[in-house]
């Protein structure tokens, strides 16, 4: 009996300690209020997202769907075309040699460089003042020394509103010392197939390190066509350069290697000559030859229709409102072909010249000029 009645005692103990010994009910309050606390805490940030307007959202996502107009390479990419490799290195802080002003004969129609013949640096140029018979030199007006004067009078001579532009704004291309300096013809188009949908800084990196494929010694040179169409399109591309963009130097190099092309031909040929050669090669669009024409061979009457920039700078010169941008048919517009044209038409033969500065209108104020 003693034994049943200290049983019932011990589960009746049992019992009483264990709400104590097994916690699971406090615990489970302790969760549930855990995740009302919780509740609480983001109760705040719930009403501030309903009541945030759908107005900043649409906001935040007008850049995106705002396209800006397609980059084209400008002019201080283009002018890549024109920077031989340093003869003291490629480091570019180390201030280039100045080159010694010669004064030459020039023609706003025809090239006006001091062009270097790839394989073997030989000059090609337009005649010295000096090797010209004092009978003929008397009928001499146009050097390279008084090329760029003449050029900005009959400028302002067509608009007036061209004075701030080139007031603002000299133009090295075409000066003096600008046509002073020794261009040769294939690092030029080299390096316009290099900066092709590039930043102008991209492209200086990869010239540098094609440069260094072939270079040998202190004294950097850019490499002969020779040496280019030689090496494997594997090789062209440890500089950076893509599959494509190698096959098209190399194909360039083979141009000039066969003979082809020359520095003499790209010289004297006339413009729309060298035109259809430069353009049948591939990798070359009419834009790149254009700029080539421009700031590789100084030729002062080449005028790009298919530069955005151009077409921009010119919009804005006439005083429309270029903020404005017109997508038609997904392409962008500032002014048609053909306004372009007669817009241009009455500078030539300096329309290089003028779509130079076209390039910097809006960094100019050209409003005061009625």
């Amino acid at each position: 009996m003693s034994t049943r009645r200290s049983a019932r005692l011990s589960a009746a103990a049992e019992a009483r300690l264990s709400p104590e010994i097994m916690p699971p009910p406090p615990v489970a309050a302790k969760r549930s209020r855990k995740r009302k606390a919780e509740a609480d805490s983001s109760a705040p940030p719930e009403p501030a997202e309903e009541q945030a307007p759908s107005t900043p959202n649409k906001r935040r996502t007008k850049p995106k769907t705002s396209i800006p107009p397609p980059a084209t390479p400008t002019p201080s990419n283009a002018k890549l075309m024109g920077e031989p490799v340093l003869s003291n290195g490629l480091d570019p802080t180390t201030p280039k040699p100045r080159p010694e002003a010669v004064n030459r004969l020039a023609d706003p129609r025809t090239s006006n460089a001091t062009l270097l013949s790839p394989e073997t640096s030989r000059i090609v140029a337009s005649k010295s003042l000096d090797a010209v018979s004092p009978s003929k030199a008397v009928d001499v007006k146009t050097t390279t020394a008084t090329l760029l004067a003449e050029a900005c009078e009959h400028l302002i001579k067509v608009d007036a509103r061209m004075k701030p532009l080139i007031d603002a704004h000299h133009c090295k291309v075409f000066s003096p010392e600008g046509l002073a300096e020794k261009v040769d013809p294939f690092e030029s188009i080299c390096s316009g197939i290099i900066s092709q949908q590039v930043s102008g800084a991209a492209a200086k990196a990869i010239k540098k390190r094609f440069v260094e494929l072939f270079e040998s010694g202190e004294n950097v040179k850019f490499p002969h066509p020779s040496q280019v169409a030689a090496a494997s399109i594997e090789k062209l591309r440890t500089a950076g350069l893509s599959q494509r963009k190698a096959e098209y130097v190399q194909g360039l190099a083979e141009k000039f290697t066969s003979g082809e092309l020359t520095a003499q031909l790209l010289h004297d040929a006339p413009y729309e000559e060298v035109l259809e050669k430069l353009i049948a090669v591939r990798g070359l669009g009419r834009w790149s030859v254009e700029m080539f024409a421009c700031f590789g061979l100084k030729r002062m009457d080449v005028f790009s229709l298919g530069d955005l920039g151009v077409q921009r700078g010119m919009a804005a010169f006439v005083g429309r409102d270029v903020a404005k941008l017109k997508n038609k048919g997904g392409k962008w517009k500032y002014m048609t072909e053909k306004e372009m044209e007669e817009l241009a038409a009455p500078f030539a033969p300096y329309r290089s010249l003028f779509m130079w500065y076209m390039w910097r209108v809006e960094e100019t104020d050209v409003s005061t000029m009625e």
